[in-house]
């Protein structure tokens, strides 16, 4: 094949090779492979599936296709320089054996986690900020783990996800459709508090009311996190801003009035009282305000509070990017474990994407979203010609410029590590 509509893939591999990210895994994952199964190393099996995610091919049916395009097989590397990639076969055995193994699976849902810390070696950090949200993957058919969730409204996975503040994605876990959106919320969080707890950093951590849970205020406090959670209403917090909720008298404003409350609260199941704050919204041609309240840690002023609670948000964003531009809720296996391993596979294409828009993309255009970047940066269509020592992708000038594509790869060439002994 002489051309290709991927060659942006060229970029990310040049951002992964500065961070030797997928490099890592040679000496790590188990292989039991033998004869002529090895022709692919671990290594490269692993990039055919973190590439083709990113470039938008969701699950291995395309494996056959893009095992003779010159973009993927180059930034695979290895044999597929001067042969091919793998094939769906040799994909769909590399996800559902290899990967499923118990020491590949949690070597896998670690790594995550180990990308980030190498960024962050080379970057440092002041401090970090976790944001825990849950989603869902709809399930079709009689899948493994799949169950009606109420909330959602239909049968579904509901995979809990947790986020730094730069739009990374820490760790991630698969779980049946009808737990809880807090259930297994420690095997999520502790390996996160783990990775940072010998860090001089300032640590904090945001959740919706699902996340309201004494347990989980203990084991924040416990490892130094500041946090700010979302708590359902009651009673018993309503009789404490009584006074605020008596309609203003007369003509409301176009503009809403905003009200906060800072008070000490303990409900029967804590085992002690903590900073609650409220906020009291009346707005124009509404009856009853909005009212919202949040336990916290923080000794920031309650405004200061709430508009830190209020920039969680921004995950849910970032989990509905990942879901329609890299198709993470294509888990379309029967097995539960299969599809967790694809699951897994999706933050490590999520987060090279994400180094990308936030270490080396320019000024003009460093707002662009998830899908903006796949749609105008990986999908560049190019001309291959290949000489005996060197190819040359000949690049189409249409969503990015030649400049600009040399601007990208000139901010990932400064993320390099300086040579020791250089001026």
């Amino acid at each position: 094949m002489k051309v290709t509509s991927d060659a942006g893939l060229l970029a990310y591999r040049e951002i992964d090779d500065v961070f030797g990210l997928t490099d890592m895994v040679a000496c790590e994952m188990t292989d039991n492979r033998t004869g002529k199964n090895t022709q692919h190393s671990i290594t490269a099996l692993l990039r055919q599936s973190v590439y083709s995610r990113l470039a938008g091919y969701e699950d291995t049916n395309d494996a056959e296709r893009l095992s003779v395009d010159p973009a993927m097989r180059r930034v695979i590397g290895e044999r597929a320089n001067d042969k091919t990639a793998a094939s769906t076969s040799q994909m769909g055995r590399f996800e559902t054996e290899i990967l499923t193994q118990d020491r590949n699976l949690q070597y896998l849902m670690n790594l995550p986690g180990q990308w980030i810390d190498k960024v962050h070696q080379r970057k440092r950090i002041k401090e970090i900020i976790l944001d825990m949200d849950s989603s869902d993957s709809p399930t079709f058919g009689r899948q493994e783990g799949s169950a009606f969730n109420g909330h959602f409204g239909y049968t579904c996975y509901h995979p809990l996800f947790v986020f730094n503040q730069f739009g990374d994605i820490e760790r991630v876990l698969l779980r049946n459709g009808n737990v809880h959106s807090a259930d297994a919320w420690l095997s999520v969080l502790e390996p996160i508090a783990s990775r940072y707890r010998d860090f001089n950093i300032a640590r904090f951590f945001r959740g919706d009311a699902a996340f309201a849970n004494p347990n989980m205020y203990c084991y924040l406090e416990a490892e130094d996190y500041f946090y700010a959670i979302r708590l359902i209403g009651n009673p018993i917090l309503e009789s404490k801003i009584e006074h605020l909720i008596t309609r203003p008298v007369g003509r409301p404003p176009q503009k809403p009035i905003v009200l906060y409350h800072s008070f000490q609260y303990r409900a029967a199941s804590w085992d002690k009282s903590r900073r609650v704050v409220a906020k009291i919204e009346w707005h124009a041609g509404e009856l009853f305000p909005r009212i919202g309240f949040i336990v916290t840690n923080l000794r920031w002023k309650s405004s200061n509070v709430v508009k830190f609670y209020n920039k969680r948000g921004t995950a849910e964003q970032w989990i509905k990017e990942g879901k329609y531009a890299l198709n993470r809720t294509r888990l379309s296996c029967h097995d539960f474990i299969d599809n967790h391993v694809r699951l897994q596979l999706f933050p490590l294409a999520y987060n090279l994407g994400n180094f990308l828009r936030r270490l080396a993309l320019p000024k003009k255009i460093k707002d662009w979203s998830f899908r903006t970047l796949q749609v105008k940066l990986i999908k560049i269509g190019a001309k291959v010609v290949r000489h005996s020592r060197y190819v040359i992708f000949q690049m189409a000038e249409v969503m990015v410029s030649r400049s600009l594509f040399c601007d990208i790869l000139e901010h990932i060439n400064h993320l390099k590590p300086v040579p020791i002994g250089s001026g």
